[in-house]
């Protein structure tokens, strides 16, 4: 599922070499079975996926996916779309596997229609994606130009379903691990650019977070930072008690202002807000391949502006600096 020793071997004489030594255990850890009892049925979906020929690859459109010049049967869609909802949820997305579309939870889509015109171009950069989920933003950092993608996310079930597109796309320059920022090298200096997406909020220590992202940077490497924020001065932060939109693992919910000054005291380089934006349920949705609970069920049914807890209801800004 994941080739350690190719990517081993890729990084064996250069800055990543530190982690290349402790992949065999991340991996083996990441994906035990004593993690999550689903592991097996997830493997058995991946591997009960059809054997079908990709003669298009498109990572630079809305619908990341593959097709085929030949006429997709009846038996082979049905086998392709039981092997991919053996991986359900799908959150985040969308795809679209020889003319099977994957309606995922996110319009990741617009997320990065947001952000990719205030970026540094992607071309010829080696790119860190944290908390990437099943990798749709890693491949359309790819599709941007990208020399090589590396996502992490501790979810075995995410890795999986990466691993199933995976097997379509073929792509040996995007690889996710399953593994937190936690498990990074300490002063790596390894990446031109690094994304963390939907995970500052979820960290006990967000300044921690924030210098993990910083040491894996070289200096003058970007960082693409999304996040939940409040309305407000540099003097605001919201520490939910309890639950925030029925989440228990939030912990900081700064203002914008507050997040460009946190990130300033770390020493980051133009920390700047260059997008913000109320979370619509249009964005993030139930759907048939995410058949759960979402965020039109965690807003007071009287007021939206409103989480059910009685805070502000999600605001995201894209935050983004240089390492020094």
């Amino acid at each position: 599922m994941i080739d350690v020793r190719a990517l081993q071997e890729r990084w064996k004489d250069g800055p990543l070499a530190p982690w290349a030594e402790l992949l065999p255990a991340h991996v083996e850890a990441g994906l035990s079975v004593a993690r999550h009892g689903d592991i097996p049925r997830w493997r058995a979906a991946l591997e009960s996926l059809p054997d079908i020929g990709t003669d298009q690859v498109s990572l630079n459109t809305a619908k990341v996916g593959v097709s085929t010049e030949n006429t997709l049967d009846e038996s082979g869609r049905a086998a392709l779309e039981a092997a991919l909802r053996g991986l359900c949820p799908w959150r985040k997305g969308p795809y679209e596997l020889f003319g099977l579309s994957i309606d995922t939870e996110w319009h990741s889509d617009w997320k990065w229609d947001r952000l990719v015109g205030h970026i540094e171009p992607l071309s010829n950069r080696r790119v860190l994606d944290v908390g990437c989920g099943n990798g749709y933003h890693c491949w359309r950092m790819r599709g941007a130009g990208a020399d090589e993608v590396i996502g992490i996310d501790p979810s075995p079930l995410f890795v999986i379903q990466f691993a199933a597109l995976q097997r379509y796309i073929q792509d040996p320059a995007v690889s996710i691990l399953p593994v937190g920022i936690e498990k990074l090298p300490p002063g790596l200096r390894a990446f031109d650019t690094a994304f963390s997406m939907g995970v500052l909020y979820h960290r006990r220590s967000p300044m921690e977070h924030l210098t993990t992202l910083r040491d894996s940077l070289r200096r003058g490497g970007q960082l693409v930072l999304e996040t939940l924020v409040i309305e407000g001065d540099e003097r605001q932060c919201l520490v939910p008690q309890g639950r925030y939109a029925r989440m228990g693992n939030v912990w900081f919910i700064p203002s914008s202002a507050m997040l460009v000054l946190w990130l300033a005291k770390l020493g980051w380089k133009n920390p700047r807000v260059v997008d913000e934006s109320v979370t619509t349920t249009e964005e993030q949705r139930p759907t048939d391949w995410m058949s759960f609970q979402s965020l039109e069920h965690f807003l007071d049914p009287e007021d939206p502006s409103l989480t059910l807890e009685g805070y502000p209801a999600p605001r995201r800004a894209i935050v983004i600096a240089e390492a020094p």
